[in-house]
């Protein structure tokens, strides 16, 4: 016999949680307003799709993250090769960025709130913010990760360090950045919906806090339940970028193996 497919295990043990947690609730008579059946939030979910509540939050708490996602990778991607490569730019920069990273970004959020108003621009700006610190950590591990010896040799070949950017640090790197953009585009998820909690006119995170004031956790739930998909999605297509990008990487190689004989 044929061994039962990882993604169906997978499945089966979604589906079993569902399953004790709906038979719990029944019971032990759990109130809906501390923790609803799965049944209670699919009907909440199903609820908000056939009205159309759930779309036009989502595609504003989308852009929100992608724009975040972009502006703080980009910042982190050039601080981090500034670093990465010049010792004098890290003695003076690296100490405010670890002082930076080390406010809480939730105690960040009233003040770009403040600063950037309750529109587009201050989520943005939080969800940029969140991405940033991760990314360009990882940019600096990968940029100095390069064989120092190949570094040597190609200096004795009379390489720019343009040229020894481009052929062989970046290459080196790029494993430690495509991991930094998995890690950044979930934060930069985060800190949006940190924004919208702050303050916002739409999105998921101002749906969230509007159930909260009518009761409605089953709706909360959906909500949740619609914010780990986007997630997941989101997430999904960093690593399918990352599957087709790195596709000469021994450790990619491994996992795509490890993956075909699960499947």
């Amino acid at each position: 016999m044929k061994r039962v497919p990882d993604f169906v295990l997978r499945l089966l043990l979604v589906v079993a949680v569902l399953i004790v947690w709906e038979g719990a609730v029944r019971l032990f008579s759990i109130p809906a307003f501390i923790l609803p059946a799965p049944s209670s939030i699919a009907l909440a979910l199903w609820r908000g799709i056939e009205s159309t509540l759930y779309l036009d939050h989502i595609r504003i708490t989308v852009v929100e993250t992608l724009l975040g996602f972009v502006f703080g990778s980009i910042l982190a991607l050039v601080l981090g090769t500034m670093i990465a490569l010049s010792r004098r730019a890290e003695y003076f920069l690296y100490p405010f960025i670890v002082m930076f990273q080390s406010m809480p970004k939730v105690a960040l959020a009233p003040l770009i709130i403040v600063w950037f108003g309750l529109g587009l621009t201050s989520k943005v700006a939080q969800a940029a913010v969140t991405a940033f610190f991760p990314l360009m950590v990882n940019t600096i591990a990968g940029l100095r990760s390069a064989d120092e010896d190949r570094v040597a040799l190609m200096q004795s070949l009379d390489a720019s360090n343009m040229q020894i950017l481009t052929m062989l640090r970046l290459p080196s790197a790029l494993p430690f950045i495509m991991a930094g953009f998995e890690i950044a585009m979930v934060l930069s998820l985060i800190g949006a919906i940190v924004a919208e909690f702050v303050g916002a006119q739409k999105g998921l995170g101002v749906l969230i806090m509007s159930m909260t004031f009518t009761m409605d956790v089953a709706g909360q739930f959906s909500v949740l339940l619609i914010l780990s998909l986007l997630g997941l999605l989101l997430n999904g297509i960093i690593v399918e970028i990352r599957k087709r990008l790195l596709f000469w990487d021994p450790a990619q190689k491994t996992a795509a193996g490890n993956a075909q004989k699960g499947t």
